[in-house]
């Protein structure tokens, strides 16, 4: 049976979106592309992104690691611990952290017993290494929670050491997840602004947003647009080239290995790394929030911009991602435009803004500096995180319930209403939860896209920042801490129910 006309252009409709500003945003910026190869400071650029980006990635596989095989293969007790400390980094944005590390260190840092100020490229390493830890984690975890004993066993018994073991035969196996986890975070490099703005570490997208906001060189701006573009096409390609297929486990068991007098180790790694990744940069916003909320008051009218902006994009997320879910799950050959959905996601954040800003003034200049805009940006950006759960949701529900429906003389829509929806509602609610706890973050496609004036928490923590007043951006970040924390409750909830 066919799709219905209507769902079939609603999701159409829907996957131009994103289509529509990046292909006027080539089409702007081709004529100029030799100039991202010229020799001088573009090529700077883009070398010192890239540069960004092989440093990070492997050390945060590093840090990642050792939690993943804790809580997959050792006998560490409690376990969901070792998954809420894996995930800890994340209830901040990650320039919330780089603040807080330009905030403690120093010798005008709350600690300056530390000896020195993590800035510049070291500042930057370390701060998006700790942040993007948990995408490794969680796909390691994963992975290793499925390896067969067998496996291991068999190498041990042929006489390979611990060594031997772990180069020829987990490595490999945890290839696919590897790629997987190493490719979003080297997106997540490719794309930030906020950590390597205030941490001083000029790439491309630091060098897009200012030639675009300071020196008003929009043709400029739109040559690092594209060179950013090119750098997240290389990451894909990449992965697409070298991630093979993840070979299903054969679960035969659960490999726990004994720590045994080791177990105080794992302990100071845990302690460690909850201290680098959420431990101080708590401490310096809650050390600070007092002062602070005396020099600024409480930002309520921050906290409303965020909402009013976050609010609506989750709403309207959810709604076009049910739309794509249901028509890639139940319509295997339109399951193209799921991919399409997720560009969006792919693109650097200060490359999808530019892309935003210049169809809005050459295409539809009634949307230039309205809110509908920065909700347009933040829908397109985040789309691909609430297709997630709803497709997992519509996978989960048999074709044949529907069809059954069907059949007794209901129409499709009630069919679907009476029999879909109740299975498919917390996937639903958790993609929205999932697009909300990005966009109350979310930095360079606010401050691109919002109206002038517009304040929303993320801007207002990071321009504080940036002009060294330091106290004054700690209730912000605070508020902004505070928020993601009760969308994070809300989706654990939503997630336990579906």
């Amino acid at each position: 049976m066919p799709p219905s006309p209507a769902v079939l252009a609603f999701v159409l409709g829907t996957v131009t979106l994103p289509l529509l500003p990046l292909v006027y945003l080539v089409l702007r910026a081709l004529p100029g592309v030799q100039e991202v190869f010229s020799l001088g400071g573009d090529l700077a650029l883009f070398v010192r992104t890239l540069g960004l980006v092989v440093a990070v990635v492997p050390t945060a596989l590093l840090l990642a690691l050792p939690l993943a095989f804790l809580a997959a293969l050792t006998d560490f007790r409690p376990r969901s611990l070792l998954a809420l400390v894996g995930l800890l980094p994340l209830a901040l944005p990650p320039y919330v952290l780089a603040y807080a590390w330009l905030a403690a260190s120093g010798a005008g840092g709350l600690f300056p017993g530390l000896g020195f100020r993590l800035e510049g490229f070291w500042g930057a390493w370390w701060t998006l290494s700790v942040y993007t830890a948990p995408y490794l984690f969680l796909a390691l975890e994963n992975a290793l929670s499925r390896l067969n004993p067998a496996q291991v066993e068999a190498a041990r018994t042929l006489g390979a050491g611990a060594g031997k073991v772990f180069f020829r035969v987990i490595l490999p196996y945890l290839a696919p997840s590897l790629w997987a986890g190493g490719a979003v975070v080297a997106l997540h490099v490719v794309g930030d602004f906020g950590v390597v703005s205030l941490m001083r570490y000029e790439t491309l997208s630091y060098a897009l947003y200012y030639a675009y906001e300071t020196a008003y060189d929009r043709d400029r701006a739109s040559l690092y647009a594209l060179g950013l573009v090119m750098l997240a096409l290389l990451v894909l390609l990449l992965d697409a080239r070298f991630r093979r297929p993840a070979a299903p486990g054969e679960l035969r068991g659960r490999i726990r290995i004994a720590l045994g007098s080791y177990r105080w180790l794992a302990w100071a790694y845990l302690g460690l790394f909850v201290a680098a990744g959420l431990g101080l940069p708590l401490a310096v916003v809650f050390l600070w929030a007092g002062e602070g909320l005396g020099r600024v008051g409480l930002p309520l009218g921050a906290m409303f911009a965020t909402l009013m902006a976050a609010m609506p994009a989750a709403g309207l997320a959810a709604l076009l991602a049910l739309g794509i879910g249901y028509l890639a799950a139940r319509y295997p050959r339109y399951a193209y435009l799921e991919r399409v959905a997720y560009l969006g996601y792919a693109v650097p954040p200060t490359a999808l803004g530019l892309a935003l800003v210049f169809f809005a003034l050459y295409g539809i200049p009634v949307l230039y500096q309205t809110l509908a805009l920065l909700i347009w940006g933040y829908l397109v950006h985040f789309l691909a995180e609430a297709l997630g759960p709803i497709r997992a949701a519509f996978g989960a529900v048999p074709r044949g319930l529907e069809e059954a429906a069907r059949t007794l003389g209901k129409p499709p829509a009630v069919a679907f209403v009476r029999v879909v929806w109740p299975r498919v509602r917390s996937g639903v609610f958790s993609g929205g939860l999932l697009v909300f706890l990005g966009a109350i973050k979310e930095l360079p496609l606010t401050l691109m896209l919002a109206p002038i004036g517009y304040e929303t928490l993320a801007v207002a923590t990071w321009t504080y920042a940036a002009e060294g007043f330091l106290v004054e951006a700690a209730p912000f970040a605070l508020l902004l801490t505070a928020l993601g924390t009760a969308a994070a409750f809300l989706l654990y909830r939503y997630g336990r129910r579906g």
